[in-house]
């Protein structure tokens, strides 16, 4: 199994299990990046990278959340996602790129249409300000 392969699986069983910090954590890498729909600079390191990526799960990850497309090549994975937040329909894409123990080194989102960029954006920022506790 390939390391994109690997590192592809256990995102799956991460996302299944409700994208909890310490999962997500435990498949990154420690320089890890992340590359907002709505933010415009990449945000770099494993704490920041977790705290996105759990805002984005409890934002996105609802009942009708669904990847809809994967494709592998090399150490990269894109995943097309839609689902839908207060009557609104997301369209979406994950590309993430895996090290060589299959570990994330960087994931890029990318949103559509332009109402739901805004509706993420709104709904992520909320998320972000939460208390932590």
């Amino acid at each position: 199994m390939s390391a994109a392969a690997k590192g592809l699986k256990r995102w799956h069983e991460v996302i299944k299990g409700g994208s909890d910090p310490a999962a997500l954590a435990a498949i990154m890498r420690e320089d890890a990046v992340f590359h907002s729909p709505v933010v415009h600079t990449p945000q770099v390191g494993r704490p920041i990278v977790v705290a996105y990526l759990s805002a984005a799960g409890a934002t996105l990850g609802n009942d009708s959340f669904t990847y809809v497309r994967e494709v592998v090549d090399g150490d990269t994975a894109v995943l097309e996602f839609t689902t839908e937040m207060n009557g609104i329909h997301v369209n979406g894409i994950d590309m993430i790129t895996f090290d060589e123990e299959g570990l994330i080194k960087d994931f890029k989102v990318m949103v559509r249409p332009l109402k739901a960029v805004n509706k993420v954006w709104e709904m992520m920022a909320a998320q972000l300000q939460k208390p932590k506790g």
